[in-house]
């Protein structure tokens, strides 16, 4: 009996110990790219979200960032790089702010990707991660409770920081580009 104890206790220990770890590994997630994640996702069986992405404007939103407007806008606000490069819209055109990191693990012109929302997707990117929510979540896929847990994350960018914002219309916008997993019937 005192085996058992002293082997549970271990085990416990050891578990409690693993906690910090897996956070750890979270943040240590590397940004995959959206060529890793569309395989899946392009079937009418995931409800096409990749295809949902890719007509989106956020499958643009780097490229925007060459642009005369953008180059306007940066110069405006006093950036000394190109738009393309400037930390202060990469942050929202792309999961990579750092101008020396793109197309270096994946390719950042795909702008606003999949990753963007749902997390670096290095650890939760194979199929059997996938096919269970609870272990790609545990894996660093970000999880939304509601519409409201998607309205901030949406907010992240969408906001008065943003020197071209006009406004959000949550509802409206989430509606271009909502890419639920259809029910099974």
């Amino acid at each position: 009996m005192k085996q058992i104890i002293f082997i549970v206790s271990i085990l416990t220990c050891l578990c409690v110990l693993a906690l910090p770890l897996a956070a750890e590994d979270k943040a240590a997630n590397k940004y995959v790219g959206v060529k890793v994640c569309a395989p899946c996702h392009k079937t009418e069986k995931t409800g096409n979200q990749f295809g949902v992405w890719q007509k989106s404007k956020h499958s643009e939103a780097f490229k925007t960032l060459a642009s005369e407007k953008a180059a306007e806008v940066a110069k405006k606000k006093g950036l000394t790089r190109p738009a393309s490069e400037s930390p202060e819209c990469l942050e929202c055109h792309t999961p990579v702010t750092d101008a020396k990191l793109l197309d270096k693990t994946f390719d950042a012109h795909d702008g606003v990707q999949c990753e963007v929302c749902h997390g670096a997707g290095s650890a939760y990117k194979t199929m059997s991660v996938m096919k269970d929510t609870a272990k790609a979540i545990a894996a660093g896929m970000s999880e939304y409770k509601d519409d409201g847990a998607i309205e901030a994350k949406c907010k992240t960018c969408h906001n008065e920081k943003s020197p071209t914002f006009k406004g959000f219309n949550f509802k409206e916008m989430y509606g271009k580009i909502k890419h639920s997993i259809p029910k099974k019937s």
